[in-house]
């Protein structure tokens, strides 16, 4: 039987031995395999960067200066198939320090290597280019071990005979040298650029409120003419806006008159079927219950008529009758009253005077009682004044009866009453 192991990016797996003798290998980077138990042997080879500090001391340069050189590398095992094998190989069952130990021994002897080639000059100026030679000379030797730099850089160069402080030194009095001198020709260049500065940005500022005053005028002028075109455009828009409105105010007029016309057509053609309406209510409730009523009224009349008229034919011969009955009546009692006032008038011609006065006086009690009848209706009679008139007034009232007689009769009562044998007249 066996187990499944794993492993993770950072290391890479070999696996060796197997059944039936077999001798091949398997790497397994970040991933899992099957191992067999007793007959399989499982190791792990760290694929993770090393870092490594290559240190020359005293080494000679090209001159015989001796220089002491200290750099960094950062080195790792490459994941390439042939070049894993390679390394497994030559370092599968070796810890980490041992690995970098080799690796480190290579670099250090490729640095001392290159370093007798160069100059102090060119080593302390130009140390990229330094690093990067070092990097290609000692790559394909790492390599063939499965081994790869990732970089590498110098990181201090110094010596112990003071020959980088010399260089230093003269280095650094020709730099200021060099320095002074152009501080002196920049103050002058400054002076000068100054004033040319100075003048340029004079004409530039003149030349720039020269164009803001044009283009500030042709903004005024364009802004007035854009102004111009956008209030004849509202102008215009607000007379077709208005001509549009009023358009629309028209066309919403004859609608609506087109609507007051059906509506008034609808409302006179409901008025006249409210009059046939009406009519009818008025036939059938007024008319006809009066023709009906007529007609009942006429029928009544009719025989009221007739009625009345052979009523009245009847009242007629009634009339005509007691007419004729009351006219021999009256006319028996006019013959009897002629005949006595005949008799009254031939007894009035026999006795002359005297039977006229006796009628007279026959007939005052009838016409004093006429003449008193209003005074028996009052209460009482108050006359103002003494006995004497009195009596004066009673006389004044009994004067007046003769000539009262006489106007009523025609008689004069004076003149009878003084024709009376014994009888005075006194006069006031």
């Amino acid at each position: 039987m066996g187990n499944i192991y794993t492993t993770g990016p950072n290391t890479a797996m070999i696996i060796s031995g197997g059944c039936c003798g077999s001798t091949s290998k398997k790497t397994v980077v970040g991933g899992w395999a099957w191992a067999w138990w007793l007959v399989t042997d499982v190791q792990r080879l760290s694929l993770e960067v090393m870092t490594l500090n290559p240190i020359c001391e005293n080494v000679e340069t090209a001159q015989g200066v001796p220089l002491t050189v200290t750099g960094v590398a950062q080195v790792k095992i490459m994941k390439n198939p042939e070049l894993l094998h390679t390394a497994s190989e030559q370092f599968l069952g070796k810890k980490e320090h041992e690995i970098k130990s080799t690796v480190l021994q290579t670099l250090e002897g490729h640095l001392r290597a290159i370093l007798g080639t160069l100059t102090v000059e060119e080593v302390y100026k130009d140390r990229d280019m330094f690093a990067s030679l070092v990097r290609e000379v000692a790559a394909p030797d790492v390599g063939r071990m499965g081994i790869e730099i990732l970089s590498f850089t110098i990181k201090d160069v110094y010596d112990n005979v003071t020959y980088l402080a010399s260089l230093g030194k003269a280095q650094t009095a020709a730099v200021k040298r060099d320095a002074e001198i152009g501080v002196a020709q920049a103050n002058r260049d400054a002076g000068i650029r100054e004033a040319e500065c100075e003048k340029a940005a004079m004409d530039i500022k003149y030349s720039t409120d020269t164009k803001i005053e044009n283009n500030s005028r042709a903004f005024k002028l364009q802004k007035a003419h854009f102004d111009s075109e956008v209030n004849t455009a509202k102008a215009e828009a607000q007379l077709a806006y208005e001509l549009q409105a009023a358009k629309i105010q028209q066309k919403i007029r004859n609608e609506e008159i087109q609507i007051q016309v059906v509506e008034r057509r609808k409302q006179i053609e409901i008025e006249e079927q409210e009059i046939k309406r009406k009519e009818k209510e008025l036939t059938a409730t007024i008319k006809l219950p009066a023709e009906a009523e007529a007609y009942k009224v006429q029928t009544l009349a009719e025989g009221n008529r007739t009625k009345m008229v052979e009523s009245a034919r009847a009242d007629g011969e009634k009339i005509r009758l007691i007419g004729a009955a009351e006219a021999r009546a009256v006319e028996a009692v006019g013959r009897a009253e002629a005949e006595r006032m005949r008799m009254k008038a031939s007894a009035y011609k026999q006795y002359g005077d005297a039977a006229i006065l006796a009628l007279v006086l026959e007939s005052l009690p009838q016409i004093a009682a006429e003449v008193s009848a209003p005074l028996a209706k009052t209460d009482e009679i108050v006359l103002i004044g003494g006995a004497d008139r009195t009596t004066n007034e009673v006389n004044k009232l009994v004067a007046t009866l003769p000539p009262a007689v006489q106007a009523l009769t025609g008689v004069d009562l004076s003149g009878a009453l003084g024709k009376i044998p014994g009888a005075t007249m006194v006069k006031n």
